[in-house]
């Protein structure tokens, strides 16, 4: 793309067809009051942010392309003289005073609007070689953007910290967005602050009152929710699905085969771990569909210290039938056992462990130790304390359970007012098991921390329930509101 044939046009040379402008996304840096800027410069110094925002704005698919980036034109005067143009990408300067200064550098056009700006890069010289559209400030530019229907996502700083602005952008419609990646918080100039990326998730055409189409890439005219291949390659790859997806591959190409109980054999590997981030999402995989009925009342039943599969068999969960048949329980060697009746598994062990059982039917109460009460006991009185344990491995009850725990061990850790939980598997079955256990134990942290009156963190985007019911997303926040308590 050679920089002399496009750094002299002006509105005049842009698509004469006013039918189609592109879409584009957002980045920026705000504080939790949206501050964005104080005396037109950035009120902060964050070396993590400014990699951010390079990163995002510059990565092309093919090296012979690039991106633009649209600014008003205060936010081009607030950019030292010697870092603008911005490098590798088209600047485009929204100005209504007509200063023909602006563009005397290469690889910088001014127009008239933002509306303009973006018929402008639809048509040619552009459309083929500009491949993603990012406005970058400032706040009166963020106004007429953010939560418009050309912005396809919005690539955030969240700096959790109150800092002095005189600048600020609106907030971000969370019926109309939704998280897609979320890091790990950062501290920099103990200033902590994290990157989220937040992508709109309606499947409608995007068409404004006076039937403009937008579209999204060079030839598109539809935005698909399901499709968000318009995000930046680095942004894309972090959303925390991928990190499952990654490790069934890599169990696949690199596992050790091995035998098992079951004679059907393994492909495996040890001491896998993946992280997934709670503050603003939910890890309900989209992959494989997750029984999420059958997650929320597996899980009240393990904290109530239920053993009898009867109680979800009736509810219409039979996740633990197998287990708890004639057949099974006699061919484990519990022919006294009653049928439905799993033993001292996860519940027992959470409610009761070191408690002598008997059957399901015994009422247990005052018996043994509650691990789950001691857990909440300490996250509220005793935050920094390191044997915030919960666990369902018992070696003296092993040979009473029907099956030994899978998910056997869980620590959890309090800091700056936000709860952690790892869990650790003894076995994990990529394909079945591990989807529910993942979101089995983000709504055990997501409800202690509720308890507790803490944050859920870790214990990592998915647009949130996107392929779960309407049902079920009541049930999920019935469950919580009115059953978490009752621990």
């Amino acid at each position: 793309m050679a920089g002399d044939s496009m750094e002299k046009l002006s509105n005049d040379d842009a698509s004469k067809d006013p039918c189609t402008r592109r879409t584009y996304q957002v980045v920026v840096a705000a504080t939790r009051s949206l501050g964005i800027g104080k005396n037109g410069k950035l009120p902060w110094r964050l070396p993590s942010d400014l990699k951010f925002f390079k990163e995002i704005t510059m990565g092309t698919s093919n090296p012979g392309n690039m991106n633009a980036v649209i600014m008003g034109r205060r936010t081009w005067e607030s950019i030292p003289p010697k870092h603008r143009p911005l490098p590798g990408r088209l600047n485009v300067v929204l100005t209504r005073s007509g200063n023909s200064n602006v563009a005397a550098a290469e690889n910088v056009v001014v127009c008239g609007s933002l509306a303009s700006a973006l018929e402008l890069l639809a048509g040619s010289p552009y459309s083929p070689s500009i491949e993603k559209v990012f406005v970058i400030g400032g706040g009166q530019i963020f106004r007429d953007a953010l939560n418009a229907p050309e912005c396809d996502a919005i690539h955030m700083t969240e700096i959790e910290a109150s800092i002095e602005c005189d600048t600020f952008m609106p907030p971000i419609d969370l019926n109309q967005f939704h998280p897609w990646s979320s890091s790990f918080p950062l501290v920099e100039d103990n200033i902590q602050h994290s990157f989220v990326t937040y992508v709109r998730v309606n499947n409608s055409d995007l068409k404004s009152d006076n039937g403009i189409a937008f579209d999204n890439c060079p030839g598109s005219n539809r935005f698909d929710r399901t499709d968000f291949s318009f995000l930046p390659k680095i942004v894309f790859e972090r959303h925390e699905e991928y990190m499952y997806l990654r490790l069934v591959q890599d169990i696949i190409s690199n596992g050790a085969q091995k035998d098992d109980r079951t004679g059907t054999g393994t492909l495996s590997k040890f001491g896998c771990q993946m992280r997934f981030n709670l503050r603003r999402s939910f890890p309900l995989l989209t992959t494989k569909r997750v029984f999420w009925r059958g997650v929320v009342e597996e899980l009240l039943w393990f904290i109530n210290g239920s053993t009898n599969a009867k109680v979800l068999q009736e509810k219409g969960v039979h996740i633990w039938d197998g287990n708890a048949s004639r057949d099974y329980l006699d061919s484990v060697g519990l022919v006294d056992r009653e049928e439905g009746d799993l033993g001292p598994v996860y519940g027992f062990q959470w409610r009761h462990f070191g408690a002598i059982y008997t059957n399901m039917h015994a009422d247990y109460k005052g018996q043994g130790f509650d691990q789950l009460l001691d857990v909440i006991n300490k996250i509220k009185n005793r935050p920094d304390d390191r044997r915030i344990i919960l666990s369902a491995w018992n070696p003296s009850d092993l040979k009473l359970m029907a099956l030994p725990p899978c998910h056997m061990f869980a620590q959890f850790y309090v800091a700056n007012g936000e709860l952690s939980c790892q869990m650790y598997q003894r076995s994990a079955d990529m394909g079945l098991g591990v989807p529910f256990n993942i979101a089995s134990y983000s709504l055990l942290t997501c409800m202690i921390a509720h308890v507790c009156g803490s944050t859920p963190e870790t214990p990592a985007t998915f647009p949130c329930f996107e392929d779960q019911s309407s049902e079920e997303r009541y049930r999920f926040f019935c469950d919580i509101r009115f059953q978490a308590c009752g621990i």
